[in-house]
């Protein structure tokens, strides 16, 4: 496995749209394998974009479960995700790592269904709430071009600088 560079604002490719994945093949298999070394090598991370490194293509890896108290679907690899419903809004803290020296508040739906294909292709759908919610909402994002910067309460009052991990 490789570990993939992460791209970082305000790099354009970040702002870019992906393209669904056409075809599940041994090629995506060894560039998801290297996305989620790619993400667990990051301190905190629970979530990345293929956008993030550069491959403009509809994948993400989402695995919330180092969070035991919360509700959770554990490692999901998701192509082609789709937010089918939501409802309820919160407000929240995000990080990112292609944005490493930041976090800041940012509203999402509270509750999300969701469709995409798991990594065999397979058409899966699920519930999801909080912080999970959260998470996979903030990774499709990346698949639209867009930041948590994109989505602050407020760049005044909710832009806070990242305090260092050790």
């Amino acid at each position: 496995m490789a570990l993939l560079n992460i791209l970082q604002y305000p790099d354009p490719l970040l702002k870019q749209m992906a393209e669904p994945v056409e075809a599940i093949d041994n090629e995506l298999e060894i560039f998801i394998r290297d996305l989620e070394a790619t993400m667990r090598a990051g301190p905190g991370g629970v979530g990345i974009a293929a956008p993030q490194v550069g491959i403009l293509k509809r994948i993400i890896i989402v695995d919330v479960s180092s969070k035991p108290k919360i509700k959770q679907h554990g490692r999901l690899v998701l192509i082609n995700p789709e937010i089918t419903e939501w409802e309820g809004m919160a407000k929240g803290r995000e990080g990112c790592m292609s944005v490493p020296d930041y976090t800041g508040n940012v509203i999402r739906a509270k509750n999300i269904k969701l469709s995409a294909l798991n990594e065999q292709g397979e058409p899966c759908e699920y519930d999801m709430e909080g912080f999970e919610a959260r998470a996979v909402q903030h990774e499709i994002d990346h698949l639209d071009g867009l930041l948590f910067l994109d989505r602050l309460v407020s760049r005044h009052h909710d832009l806070f600088q990242r305090k260092v991990y050790k």
